[in-house]
């Protein structure tokens, strides 16, 4: 009995031996660097020499409860690289634009959607959101990952930019960010407090994730017209500037402030034509929107939706032949509005209509 209870204890210490010595293991793993401590930056921002430019940004809506699917390699892929009839395959979108309305459970990420502004907690569970290891970020840069294998890395990383909730005037209810203090969004300095708060923690979550090929480039106001943040949007540019990220816009038609958006401090903004979606808007709305485009000095949106797949198609096609014969497709920035997946159902179509609808797409968007 002694010898076994000695060959017990022998083993047991054997095991506790190498437990302790992959503990020390784990703890030699590289850790996450911590902002540095003068400034507040990080290592990767600090580097920057610039803001990176997004050329031809895609918007990828998540985080709402009411979306019937997840952003999973086999969703996103189609936004990655494009796949002609030759078998030649080829980058697509250089930008990728995450964002969310509202949560699909009554609370809004910015005014007009629902009655309930969204509160820290909601907005904390968006980043959470969009920083999972398999949907969203983390699916993207996988499918990054098996593209670079097939065809190589691209000329630059992939960018990544972040849309920034709209904090309510008036809401008392968000929660605070200093000293258990609750903010009051009756004051503009709290509201600012809140979008930076928000900010920094996207910082520090995408620090975290350490992606291969993403590079997080900059913000999105989620708010498509000027009426209620007028006061505090030049305070967020600048501390969005001072750390190198764009401050991006995508106005509706002719909304309050799009021809004001240099002004109102915003370093790109996209204007909206909104034709696709009422086929009693003619095409001149597409010609009138480039004009203003031009006149303003603002980039442009391309937008469609599932509809595109149902006869609607020739109004996505009427969008690139209105930005090719105005000079849009040549000089400008582009962001594509598709609805909630409405390029992935393309991608898959095997209606003759469709799939050429989506190579002529995709064609227009490299070929740029």
């Amino acid at each position: 009995m002694k010898k076994f209870a000695l060959l017990f204890i022998s083993l047991f210490l054997i095991l506790v031996g190498c437990n302790a010595e992959n503990e020390n293991k784990k703890t030699e793993l590289p850790e996450t660097p911590p902002p540095n401590e003068e400034d507040g930056t990080y290592l990767w921002e600090k580097n920057r020499a610039e803001m990176l430019e997004c050329k031809d940004m895609v918007l990828l809506y998540s985080g709402g409860v009411h979306r019937n699917f997840q952003w999973d390699e086999n969703y996103v892929r189609p936004y990655v690289t494009y796949t002609d009839d030759s078998g030649k395959e080829s980058w697509l979108f250089d930008s990728f634009l995450f964002l969310e309305i509202h949560n699909g459970a009554g609370k809004t990420f910015a005014t007009g959607y629902t009655d309930n502004p969204a509160n820290q907690k909601e907005w904390k569970e968006l980043v959470d959101h969009y920083f999972q290891s398999r949907y969203c970020m983390g699916a993207l840069n996988r499918s990054i990952d098996k593209a670079i294998e097939r065809i190589g890395e691209p000329k630059e990383k992939r960018k990544i930019i972040i849309g920034l909730p709209e904090p309510i005037r008036g809401q008392k209810d968000w929660g605070s960010v200093r000293n258990g203090v609750p903010l009051d969004f009756s004051n503009p300095d709290d509201r600012i407090a809140a979008v930076k708060w928000y900010i920094d923690y996207v910082r520090q979550k995408f620090n975290e994730m350490q992606y291969d090929n993403l590079e997080l480039a900059g913000f999105y106001w989620i708010a498509e017209e000027a009426t209620n943040t007028r006061s505090i949007v030049a305070d967020i540019a600048t501390y969005l500037n001072d750390l190198k990220y764009s401050f991006n816009w995508i106005p509706y038609f002719k909304s309050d402030g799009y021809s004001e958006w240099e002004k109102l401090s915003f370093n790109y903004a996209y204007l909206q034509p909104n034709y696709f979606f009422n086929e009693n808007i003619p095409y001149s709305r597409l010609e009138e929107a480039c004009e203003l485009a031009k006149q303003y000095n603002m980039d442009m949106e391309i937008e469609f939706d599932e509809r595109a797949l149902s006869g609607w198609g020739y109004r996505l096609e009427d969008y690139l032949k209105a930005f090719k014969e105005h000079g849009i497709w040549q000089t400008k920035r582009l962001a594509y509005y598709q609805g909630g997946r409405a390029l992935y159902d393309l991608s898959i179509s095997t209606d003759k209509n469709n799939r050429e609808l989506y190579h002529t797409f995709c064609r227009f968007v490299i070929d740029r």
